[in-house]
């Protein structure tokens, strides 16, 4: 039997007490009322079946008290803030002497005397007091005053500095960012005691409220670069932000490209170091995944630690970095089209020595190749996903075995195993985690070119490559600085590494307003012009 929906009409008495309902909740009010009450009711309204938001009523004063309230978080402020800083010091008020004063008591007068928390605002917009509540702070209310005191009592569970995790650090600060924001504008202003260092906030997702903090050098950086990054920032219109990778999505200029526009660090000496050659970073709380733009191809091969060692040796490291990009990139490709099209461009004997170790295999060196690279990168996927001991573990077993028991079962020649290997440790030498997508990317176009034309196809597909680079931009820069367009001045300190002494200006790309870096009395400098 089908049940009947009866619908209740509502008639103007219903209508009347609804409104009147309404009013008194005013859950959409944007500034609060004079009465306590009204305050807690409209705030309660907003904090519906939150169990974690507190709500503390208590009387400032002994003598003739006042009614008041805090709210807080609970989890977010620092419990032992808010009883000992805040309550303790009001509930036993007792500087007024004047009989019956309390209720006529100035809030000034709560700030300076009594409450002991850092820093202390006042507002009376009710949706800026929520997002302060819902960032750690605790909103206090009075009786009679149409004002909330926001005291700042942030104070939650989080992860101490350690060493990052994507960057390994062998010689230089082994801390690395975490995931409060604060955190690490501090490790920053550590490194840079300067007051021309600038950390400019912005709140972004409209629920999620993330705070981001955009930190520049004032008297360095460029500021048409300035201001469309924050252009850039205030065009995002979104729920939420949970990490930098959203704000990298939204505001990067090319977002097909395999290629990254922005560097992503860990590490706040390299953050430091991008500020003081006139670049901007963006923070981003709860993450410790900071964005530095502009970015160039060439500086996602380097790393804070090529300057902390001499300059042979960071030159040294570089060119090593750009070979195993060659090798993880094209390496591959290489082998299918030799064994495809090219014999002759090898050795006889070495020709020989494959032929030998691909007899017995059934398929073709483009689906050999293509079949043992897709095993690494499920393997690569697996261990990086598993709980560290357990994914190492998986790592070594997974490639012992399934790369011995491939070439035994003659699905694999020896020969790709050993290419494969090669190519997957090339992806990993590079300091920047993102740039291990494209090489790891870009890897298979080139195979697929060189199965079907050969070393031709190879260079056809580099061209295309170098083309797209050249076209890529990062906030106005171009992606292949500065080496096209060129700048002789910017070459001391890209593939090869300038001694320190040597670089006394920084670089011209990006622009920006102070050139000088260093003086020229430096102690090096001195040191040449001396004869022994």
């Amino acid at each position: 039997m089908p049940i009947k929906v009866i619908k209740h009409k509502k008639n103007k008495s219903d209508k009347a007490n609804t409104q009147t309902s309404s009013a008194m909740i005013a859950p959409s009010a944007t500034s609060l009322y004079n009465k306590l009450e009204d305050n807690i009711s409209l705030f309660a309204t907003l904090f519906s079946d939150c169990s974690d938001v507190i709500f503390r009523r208590f009387q400032i004063g002994k003598d003739n008290p006042l009614p008041a309230a805090i709210i807080y978080v609970d989890g977010l402020a620092n419990r032992q803030s808010v009883d000992l800083e805040i309550m303790e010091p009001l509930m036993y008020f007792t500087r007024i002497d004047q009989k019956n004063a309390m209720s006529n008591i100035d809030i000034e007068i709560i700030k300076q005397l009594n409450i002991t928390v850092g820093e202390i605002k006042e507002d009376q917009n009710v949706m800026s007091i929520v997002n302060a509540i819902l960032s750690g702070d605790t909103a206090m209310f009075i009786d009679n005053f149409p004002v909330a005191l926001i005291l700042n009592s942030r104070g939650w569970e989080n992860r101490g500095i350690q060493e990052p995790t994507t960057e390994n650090v062998i010689r230089g600060p082994k801390e690395g960012f975490t995931e409060t924001v604060r955190f690490n504008t501090a490790l920053i202003r550590r490194r840079i005691k300067d007051p021309k260092l600038k950390m400019k906030g912005f709140k972004l997702g409209k629920r999620t409220k993330t705070d981001v903090v955009i930190a520049y050098m004032d008297d360095i950086v460029n500021e048409t670069l300035l201001q469309e990054i924050e252009k850039r920032l205030n065009t995002i219109d979104t729920d939420a932000v949970f990490e930098s990778g959203y704000i990298e999505q939204f505001i990067e200029d090319s977002p097909f490209s395999p290629f990254p526009q922005m560097q992503t660090t860990e590490r706040p000496d390299k953050v430091a170091g991008n500020l003081l050659e006139g670049r901007v970073a963006i923070l981003v709380d709860g993450t410790p995944m900071a964005l530095i733009a502009p970015a160039t191809f060439a500086q996602l091969y380097q790393s804070p630690e090529d300057y902390y060692e001499r300059a042979i040796f960071g030159t040294a490291v570089r060119l090593i970095r750009l070979i195993g990009l060659f090798l993880a990139t094209s390496l591959p490709s290489f082998y299918v089209a030799v064994l495809t099209y090219h014999h002759e461009m090898i050795p006889t004997q070495l020709v020989l020595a494959l032929a030998r170790s691909r007899m017995g295999v059934p398929f073709p060196a483009i689906l050999e190749a293509l079949l043992m690279e897709g095993v690494i990168e499920i393997l690569r996927e697996a261990t990086t996903r598993l709980p560290g001991t357990i994914g190492q573990t998986i790592g070594i077993i997974g490639t012992l075995v399934i790369g011995q028991a491939a070439v035994a079962a003659k699905l694999v020649s020896p020969a790709m195993i050993i290419i494969v290997a090669i190519t997957a440790i090339g992806a990993y030498i590079t300091p920047n985690y993102s740039t291990t997508y494209s090489i790891r990317f870009i890897r298979f176009p080139l195979m697929i070119a060189a199965a079907f034309f050969g070393v031709f196809g190879i260079a056809v597909m580099w061209l295309f490559i170098i083309i797209h680079l050249a076209g890529l931009e990062s906030f106005g820069i171009p992606y292949l600085a500065p080496v096209a367009p060129l700048k002789l001045s910017d070459i001391k300190d890209t593939i090869v590494r300038l001694p320190l002494w040597a670089m006394k200006k920084r670089p011209m790309i990006p622009e920006n307003r102070n050139l000088i870096r260093q003086g020229s009395s430096t102690v090096a400098s001195s040191r040449r012009r001396t004869r022994w």
